[in-house]
């Protein structure tokens, strides 16, 4: 009677069993590598990508509040009347943002909350809309712009507070607004950010909040197109397109008519 070794290979090769096994390692291996680039846990994705405190709400209260003062500042001609209906709006819409608000931290999702703050970006946008539309269609009628100094202050207040409307507008709506951003729920986001691009540029634990969507409206409207941060997604190119325009004919004609004024 003979005895056979099992491990000793078989003189007419490794049998289907030997291949199934081994395709399985393989596949496996892979499948070790591809998970982590693609399904990496919680610690490992990048600040802006998962579940984290949310920002507060101070800095895009200090820029409402700007922007009401701006608007309440400017001649009774160049804004919806009576005068004081949208301001009065605005910090209304404010204070019912801060009362509702049962957090510091802007980070439980409302449709309420949501509500709210996208009517307040409205009401910003329509009262400076409005403002710049009868401020250039008098500087085309040559019934505006007297005053040298004047001019510059007017059309600097609305310049200005289209810059603050345009970064509400972006802070609201990249990736869902400022609560899906804190809880990580949209993954692709609308603005892409130096510090999203390269490991080591930021700190691990940054994300982007109210002060950088209005670094972003700052220099769209100042150069008049992206500069370090580029808009991904349709809505986010339209929006900055609309703004770089505005901000140009706004620009454009003023100073034009002040230096006229001043010859």
């Amino acid at each position: 009677m003979t005895i056979h070794d099992t491990n000793t290979p078989s003189p007419q090769g490794p049998g289907p069993e030997h291949w199934t096994e081994l395709l399985h390692v393989r596949l496996e291996r892979i499948e070790g590598l591809l998970v982590p680039a693609e399904q990496g846990s919680e610690s490992e994705r990048p600040a802006w990508q998962r579940h984290t405190q949310g920002e507060q709400r101070w800095a895009v209260m200090a820029a409402l509040l700007v922007a009401i003062w701006v608007q309440w500042a400017l001649p009774e001609r160049l804004t919806i009347r009576p005068h004081w209906l949208l301001p009065a709006l605005e910090l209304v819409l404010m204070a019912a943002l801060w009362v509702a608000h049962p957090h510091r931290r802007i980070e439980h999702r409302s449709r309420l909350l949501r509500a709210l703050g996208l009517l307040l970006a409205a009401a910003v946008s329509l009262a400076n809309g409005w403002s710049a539309v009868i401020l250039v269609r008098d500087l085309l009628h040559g019934t505006e712009g007297s005053n040298a100094a004047a001019l510059l202050t007017t059309g600097g207040g609305i310049w200005l507070t289209n810059i603050i409307a345009f970064s509400l507008w972006y802070w609201e709506w990249d990736r869902g607004g400022p609560a899906a951003r804190a809880l990580g729920t949209h993954q692709h986001p609308d603005f892409l950010f130096p510090q999203m691009q390269q490991e080591g540029v930021a700190p691990d634990d940054w994300e982007p909040q109210y002060m950088d969507y209005l670094y972003v409206a700052l220099t769209n409207a100042t150069a008049f197109s992206p500069t370090d941060t580029m808009p991904l997604s349709r809505w986010a190119k339209l929006l900055m397109s609309t703004q770089s325009t505005i901000s140009l004919l706004t620009l454009a004609l003023i100073i034009a008519r002040a230096v006229g004024v001043l010859q």
